[in-house]
């Protein structure tokens, strides 16, 4: 078949740089204390056989919790971005060590990274936020299989990321992508017509833009389908997720923003479609568990047997699709603006909206303020920079880092009132 030139394609198959087919394949886990990463400890324990973690990361938050991962994985380096976190680390591993070696220990900004680099077979990025850029350039230069659950790297250094990545290099874990992976697989590109990704709709899926104004934050993070992170699960809400999942979907796919829709599914079963030229639709459907696409990222080419549980097809179910009220969830429309100008926009896109959303959790600003804010700010970077600084191929780490620092100040105070 002819491939697509995409970052992210099935017919494609990257060759890492280090491979032993006769062992478990290696890995590197990045933000294994959290969501993403504690579902995929649970995936290689149950298949030891099939994976070896030999390095883990976390924020630093939860160092017992690491801690513990790393000696029942047996790795041998484990990693805190917070350099506060550097002493509760090596005592919680001092505490467990039961005469077992301590494994070495880093700490800093820039640990992930060092991790991304070391032999393995694959980096599993599941840090949140845009601090997973550096790891996931890392992972890429160093020749390894990128098992991307860190959207908002490849989103804010789009054309960095492309600049470095194979073909075939990069597997998605978010369910959405996967989906698509796993779809794009019966075509090729020039028979896909367009993309199809799914949303829950959140918890205020119906309502209209003036029931939204007081909605809480107790009320926002109650999502009635996924358990996710607070960041995640309010971009949810907002739909900002799904808006940053269709930028994904066009850097990953390499497919035009007006052939990638999104449409409202609630039962969450149903997790993206591919519509082909010939009026075909692909969909790929299971129960909503993050374990297959993380399973699927992690043993590709090969599935993970039981990874995680399949469709009941001996009971009756009924599934659910409408079309997206852009006007009382404007971060789709807005995602694709931003998408389009490219640049450093969607870093401001980015930065923007986390700044919103501890805004929001902390009282600072309504609901509705969240993607208002974003546009403002948005909107004043365009006025700046003359709407992207540092478009395409001259575009920095620098660049983002810079555009994300005046993001965050201006919507904290835009927040502020």
């Amino acid at each position: 078949m002819e491939p697509m030139n995409s970052l992210a394609h099935p017919q494609l198959r990257f060759t890492p740089a280090v491979d032993d087919p006769s062992g478990p394949r290696e890995l590197v886990i990045l933000g294994s204390t959290g969501s993403i990463g504690t579902q995929a400890i649970d995936i290689v324990l149950r298949n030891p056989d099939r994976f070896r973690v030999v390095a883990l990361s976390a924020g630093g938050g939860q160092v017992e919790l690491l801690a513990e991962q790393a000696f029942r994985l047996g790795v041998h380096t484990v990693a805190v971005a917070r350099a506060e976190a550097e002493a509760p680390l090596r005592a919680a591993l001092a505490d467990r060590a039961a005469g077992r070696p301590l494994p070495a220990v880093l700490a800093g900004p820039e640990a992930a990274a060092e991790l991304a680099q070391l032999p393995c077979h694959s980096v599993l990025n599941g840090i949140t936020g845009s601090i997973g850029l550096a790891p996931t350039l890392a992972a890429l230069r160093a020749g390894r299989v990128l098992v991307l659950a860190n959207k908002e790297s490849l989103i804010v250094g789009g054309p960095l990321v492309k600049a470095v990545a194979k073909p075939g290099q990069i597997v998605p874990v978010d369910s959405e992508h996967a989906a698509l992976f796993q779809a794009l697989s019966a075509g090729t590109a020039r028979e896909v017509r367009r993309l199809v990704v799914t949303a829950s709709g959140g918890p205020f899926r119906g309502r209209g833009r003036d029931e939204l104004a007081g909605v809480t934050p107790k009320e926002a993070l109650a999502h009635p389908t996924w358990a996710m992170g607070p960041v995640v699960t309010i971009n949810s809400a907002t739909l900002v997720n799904k808006g940053l999942e269709v930028i994904e979907a066009h850097l990953l796919y390499d497919i035009p923003f007006d052939r990638i829709d999104v449409v409202v599914h609630p039962q969450s079963v149903v997790h993206s479609m591919v519509e082909f030229t010939d009026g075909s639709t692909l969909a790929q459907a299971s129960p909503p568990d993050m374990r297959m696409p993380i399973a699927l990222g992690l043993g590709w080419p090969d599935r993970v047997p039981d990874a995680a549980p399949g469709c009941d097809w001996t009971k009756a179910a009924s599934w659910d699709f409408f079309p997206l009220d852009d006007e009382a969830f404007p971060a789709v429309a807005l995602a694709r603006e931003v998408g389009t100008l490219g640049g450093t926009a969607p870093a401001v896109f980015n930065a923007a909206n986390e700044e919103c959303v501890d805004a929001f959790l902390n009282g600072r600003l309504a609901f509705t303020g969240i993607v208002d804010t974003v546009a403002k700010v948005v909107a004043e970077h365009g006025q700046h920079d003359g709407g992207g600084a540092a478009r395409g191929t001259s575009l920095t780490v620098e660049d983002v880092l810079d555009a994300e620092g005046w993001a965050r100040a201006r919507a904290r105070e835009l927040a502020a009132g």
